[in-house]
């Protein structure tokens, strides 16, 4: 009797264990490091010849696409990043080696009619670079560049400094980083950008 009801109550453990894993999801499998990396929020703002430190705001990013012969500038983003831990059941004392440094980022851009084809229907992807080191529970903004001088003079781009046309997309940017320890972690976040010459 007594056996039987040890092994019912094994089971029912073995099941709330399951569920409890099953609910994470892949919230706890997209890394082995104890932190995870959060978007708190991600700012904008048009470019205008220098690195801006103040001026960003949410929404839609204008990116002026200049005429043949005017001023093009490269248009940049403001990030909030937040480090918090993976497993809020057993929030252990934060350690150093939870600390989390960003070091690069991707853009990538799309458009929702599926028409996707960097340097045909959208600007081509690119990688740079930002550091910042974060603690568990800091947030910490970085400003990074949102689409590069360069993209305005290829295609797509180029010929809407002559057209009517509003180029709408996507952007997506990730953010890559590691954990003291070494353990990868990244994280996704999105921008609306309309493209067209707004002068």
């Amino acid at each position: 009797m007594n056996a039987f009801w040890l092994k019912r109550g094994s089971l029912a453990a073995a099941l709330v264990a399951a569920m409890a894993v099953a609910g994470c999801g892949d919230f706890v499998r997209q890394s082995r490091s104890p932190s995870q990396l959060v978007i708190v929020r991600i700012l904008t703002v048009a470019g205008t010849g220098s690195v801006p430190d103040t001026g960003f705001v949410s929404g839609p990013l204008l990116s002026d696409v200049a005429a043949p012969g005017q001023t093009t500038f490269d248009d940049f983003g403001q990030v909030t990043l937040r480090a918090m831990r993976r497993d809020p059941l057993h929030p252990a004392a934060a350690s150093d080696i939870n600390d989390v440094t960003v070091t690069r980022y991707r853009v990538t851009y799309r458009r929702s009619d599926g028409r996707n084809t960097p340097g045909i229907d959208v600007p081509r992807a690119f990688d740079g670079a930002v550091t910042v080191t974060l603690g568990v529970g800091d947030e910490v903004d970085a400003v990074f560049e949102l689409v590069r001088h360069v993209a305005k003079l290829e295609a797509p781009l180029a010929v809407l400094g002559t057209s009517p046309v509003v180029l709408t997309t996507i952007a997506d940017v990730t953010f890559f980083g590691r954990d003291q320890a070494g353990n990868d972690l990244s994280v996704t976040g999105n921008v609306q950008i309309n493209f067209a010459n707004f002068n």
